[in-house]
């Protein structure tokens, strides 16, 4: 799916801005991150499956247990961060590298609410839920735009990344309950969420619902979506998966992940076409 999810175009024209500093002596900020492009989807589904395989292979093989592992990559997403916020422009391999950590850490934190402190998954789920609610209202009411087309400045960036987080924790714990409450199993649990990320592209293209909600709500689908195909593909054969395990499968999908991310840095198909002239390619 191809989202148009801006009020304005979040290009340089848009802004008046060439490159050049202001009469502050203040350069510009671009856009920072990705068009909304069949790329994107694609990244991102393989990004979820990564994260649920990857937390699973981590706490199994490092036996450092769910909340060492937790504080382990949550170090590495805020450096990864760090680095993110310090891009004057959309980086695809620092960026779509903090979504795979921020998949994994996602997925992490719903975890240890679950198993290490007995959270019910329809608390956790109503209180991810909540969260990103506020998150997206105090984004709207600050800058008065959801707009991923105009993440130009660190306040949108932040709210951005936080909202991202919540999404990926809140469809951990809503795919986690639809399987235990439904006990569909993995493959079936993949074509139903499937089905409901088609419903919002339909909705979207054919029935005029808001690009920016569109959006949104897709993207909290698409975890569910790579958590069970990251199950069906890992799991024992006896549990319903194909047994290729978590060590296969994650290395099959970064494998994959990092081709794509290569492919976008040299081509920069998903920048804008007026930053891709704007931005020389680094």
């Amino acid at each position: 799916m191809t989202y148009e999810t801006t009020e304005t175009s979040g290009t340089p024209e848009a802004y008046g801005r060439t490159g050049a500093p202001d009469a502050a002596g203040h350069r510009p900020r671009w856009n920072k991150v990705p068009e909304v492009t069949a790329y994107f989807w694609i990244i991102k589904v393989l990004c979820t499956t990564v994260g649920e395989t990857a937390a699973d292979l981590l706490n199994e093989k490092l036996g450092m247990g769910l909340t060492g592992v937790s504080l382990l990559m949550s170090g590495l997403l805020a450096v990864v961060l760090v680095v993110q916020f310090r891009t004057k422009t959309y980086r695809a391999g620092v960026y779509w590298l903090a979504v795979a950590l921020i998949s994994v850490v996602g997925t992490l934190i719903s975890d240890n609410l679950t198993d290490n402190l007995g959270v019910p998954l329809e608390t956790s789920t109503a209180v991810f839920a909540v969260a990103l609610a506020v998150t997206f209202f105090v984004w709207y009411r600050r800058e008065g735009t959801l707009s991923i087309h105009s993440v130009d400045t660190l306040s949108r960036e932040a709210y951005y990344w936080l909202a991202v987080l919540f999404t990926f924790a809140l469809g951990t714990a809503a795919g986690d309950l639809v399987a235990e409450r439904m006990a569909l199993g993995y493959w079936v649990s993949a074509v139903l969420f499937g089905l409901a990320i088609a419903a919002v592209a339909v909705a979207h293209f054919a029935l005029g619902l808001n690009a920016v909600l569109s959006f949104w709500i897709a993207y909290i689908l698409t975890r569910p979506l790579g958590a069970s195909i990251g199950d069906y593909l890992s799991q024992p054969t006896g549990d319903g998966g194909l047994g290729f395990g978590t060590v296969v499968t994650s290395v099959l999908f970064l494998a994959v992940i990092l081709g794509l991310v290569v492919y976008l840095s040299i081509t920069r198909r998903d920048v804008a076409t007026a930053e891709r002239a704007a931005v020389p390619a680094s």
